[in-house]
């Protein structure tokens, strides 16, 4: 009777840990990213702590299906895949095939590094998720700082990881049509 109680005891706080855990939004962290500016600033609770150069769509500022665009507006982290993966691990699928590769390695354009799979809260960016919009790492690290994109926010895989390490799931990620210079930041509550 007495290891059975301690037993439930013990699930029970277990559970409880688990499931607030899992249940915690990241609002101390934001991400603004820059299309013109094509860089990208991560604040905590409104003050600025990391900027890093990007790469977005070559192709347009769009949310719609097939068109390598990538949207604008007010969009969170849904999913954070890779921690722990050495640095140019490829992903297919949001699963490692095992392959590293180093950057600028010629002929290669695979997601690697490290995923921050971004959920559109707003109409305009409603099929991000669906389109498997991302933040992540890409070996074509020479393009990075223009636009080069099939729809992701690509960064070095240095920059990945240290943005991985920083910000948590449900974090803020605004990608705007301005310079970064005319973004005022107000966190919410």
């Amino acid at each position: 009777m007495r290891f059975a109680s301690l037993r439930s005891l013990f699930l029970c706080g277990f559970m409880v840990a688990i499931l607030s855990g899992c249940a915690t939004k990241d609002r101390d962290h934001r991400i603004v990213i820059s299309i013109p500016d094509q860089q990208m600033r991560v604040f905590k609770r409104g003050v600025p702590i990391a900027g890093y150069p990007v790469s977005t769509s070559k192709f347009t500022l769009s949310d719609r299906q097939g068109s390598n665009g990538t949207p604008l507006g007010h969009m969170e982290i849904a999913k954070k895949i890779g921690g722990g993966a050495p640095s140019g691990a490829v992903f297919k699928s949001r699963k490692r095939t095992g392959e590293i590769i180093a950057p600028d390695s010629p002929g290669r354009d695979p997601i690697v590094t490290r995923i921050l799979w971004l959920k559109g809260m707003e109409p305009q960016n409603r099929n991000a998720y669906d389109r498997y919009i991302y933040i992540h790492g890409t070996p074509e690290e020479r393009n990075i700082g223009k636009p080069a994109s099939y729809g992701c926010i690509r960064m070095c895989s240095e920059d990945v990881i240290a943005l991985y390490d920083t910000v948590g799931w449900g974090a803020r990620v605004d990608v705007v049509n301005v310079p970064l210079s005319n973004v005022r930041i107000e966190m919410e509550n």
